[in-house]
């Protein structure tokens, strides 16, 4: 690796960690949030609505948001940074935020207005008080939406300079706002009032979200009174931006399959999916998008000969994939081995009960199934998205749709009645159909960037030593919560769960020592500076 590589290799590095910092702040406030909702409605028919709601006009945010924004947006933009074409970012920045700003409002207002017709399409199993209460509940959280998908425009501009903390950090408000809320609030109301105030408290902080970020992205686009010069940057960046639109759309599709399918499992399917994404997500989050985030602009960045070209891409790629494994394979042995540890210490108090950490034990477990897949995925569609080739990704995102679809009204609807379980079974059926549908596409994007750009080795042997580590660590701190800290000295499961996964962490990080994992020894440094 020459001077140049490392150096760019490191500043990706420091920058990946920025963006797993502000996206640790924001989870851990999330953690905070779903904690008090699973507090105070458990897996109940309220906590079914407000997380059906809320995936309803979520579609606005996924579709327009942060993911679409970053494929189509970012490298065009980033590639006129690059160019010192100063004056054309600005312009095309400002023409990007209106044009989202009259979209997201024209949608927001349909998204009221339709709000009845749209819950039976998406919850058929929904009826009485819990339809009518999910149709008040998408009303008051669309314009919220819609104003993510605005932070989400922060968000590109800020990590197109660099300025990656205060974007993924600021998703922090919008969770302190919806705790301080449902605080407060519960103080004087219950049930259907309790959960309006939070519905409420979603939109306040979507607000405050966007209004964090605003300063700082005006001091890189000083300029953003209302405009909609559709030059030949906007003209790219719209060209690029309906592949991924379709591509996301289809996802969304989807994942609004999965409410369908799990509305029509008993109570507390839908809530419970919800949580068990809550946590699938922290690994997602951390360590793919943190990591492809912060991989994005700089690939897109990359200039000289095509062969120089390819060659960046491919020592990015490898770098970035063997440190998304190292972080993402213990996350899987937790996830399967010490779920019920991590679900009953982060959720099972007041109305959330042991059954309820089960259930969701089932959904996250087979959520795992795909979790290195989909983390390792974002940094080859980055790859991609930096070749400004969007359509590759959206035409593998399709085909694994269709199949997370099949296979989930098999494994999630069918295979329980034939196996004569219990129907909240189709969790795990549902969660992994996702899961291997997931290793297809990863599979597809791995083989035809390869062809593209040349063979990027994984490490087998690399990865066969952390699988070891991580099962071994996850195997003995089994043993340890269930036969001791349970078993033994009876700890509450909060107090144990948290002591469990620190002995876990441990571990883990002794084993790497001992098998002399590369990344662990780059930490060590880090801590030693």
């Amino acid at each position: 690796m020459t001077e140049n590589q490392s150096s760019a290799a490191s500043s990706s590095s420091r920058h990946a960690l920025l963006v797993a910092c502000g996206i640790f702040l924001s989870r851990i406030f999330g953690f905070l949030r779903e904690r008090a909702i699973a507090h105070y409605f458990g897996n109940s028919n309220l906590a079914d609505a407000f997380k059906a709601a809320y995936r309803i006009p979520n579609l606005l945010q996924n579709l327009l948001g942060e993911g679409v924004l970053s494929a189509s947006f970012i490298p065009v933009y980033a590639a006129l940074i690059a160019q010192k074409k100063v004056d054309e970012a600005f312009e095309l920045a400002a023409s990007i935020f209106w044009l989202l700003f009259g979209i997201v409002f024209f949608i927001s207002i349909l998204g009221v207005i339709f709000a009845p017709n749209l819950i039976p399409l998406i919850a058929p199993g929904f009826s009485g008080d819990t339809l009518v209460i999910t149709i008040r509940l998408v009303q008051i959280l669309f314009p919220g939406t819609a104003i993510l998908v605005l932070s989400a425009w922060c968000l590109g501009i800020l990590n197109t300079h660099s300025k990656f903390f205060l974007s993924y950090s600021a998703p922090v408000i919008w969770n302190l706002t919806q705790i301080i809320v449902l605080l407060f609030t519960a103080q004087r109301f219950f049930g259907v009032d309790l959960v309006k105030s939070l519905a409420w408290s979603l939109l306040l902080g979507s607000f405050l979200q966007f209004l964090i970020q605003l300063p700082q992205v005006l001091k890189y686009v000083p300029n953003l009174w209302p405009r909609l010069h559709l030059g030949a940057s906007a003209h790219t960046v719209i060209r690029n931006f309906f592949p991924v639109l379709f591509s996301r759309g289809v996802v969304q599709f989807s994942a609004y399959v999965d409410i369908w399918l799990a509305s029509l499992l008993p109570t507390g399917a839908v809530s419970s999916m919800s949580f068990a994404q809550m946590l699938y997500l922290l690994p997602v989050s951390l360590f793919g998008m943190s990591i492809s985030a912060a991989e994005l602009p700089a690939m897109s960045k990359a200039q000289g000969t095509s062969d120089e070209i390819n060659n960046q891409l491919r020592m990015r790629i490898s770098s970035a994939t063997a440190r998304i494994a190292f972080f993402v394979i213990p996350s899987v042995a937790v996830f399967l081995v010490l779920g019920d540890v991590l679900i009953g210490s982060v959720f099972q108090t007041g109305a959330f009960h042991h059954d309820n950490t089960l259930d969701v034990w089932k959904a996250l477990a087979g959520s795992s199934i795909g979790l290195l897949a989909a983390t390792m995925g974002r940094i080859y569609s980055s790859a991609f998205y930096a070749l400004k080739d969007t359509k590759t990704p959206m035409r593998f995102a399709v085909i694994r749709v269709v199949l997370t679809m099949i296979l989930g009204y098999i494994m999630g609807i069918k295979l329980p009645g034939i196996l004569q379980v219990s129907p909240m079974w189709g969790l795990a059926g549902l969660t992994s159909s996702a899961g291997i549908a997931g290793w297809l596409e990863f599979l597809l994007l791995r083989h035809y960037l390869c062809k593209r750009i040349g063979e990027v080795h994984l490490g087998k042997v690399f990865l066969a030593k952390l699988w070891t580590i991580a099962l071994l660590s996850a195997a003995a701190s089994y043993a340890l919560y269930h036969f001791i800290l349970l078993g033994r000295l009876g700890l509450h499961v909060f107090l144990a769960g948290g002591f469990d996964l620190f002995v876990f962490l441990i571990f883990y990080m002794g084993l790497a020592v001992i098998f002399k994992i590369e990344q662990v020894q780059m930490i060590t440094k880090r801590f030693r500076k």
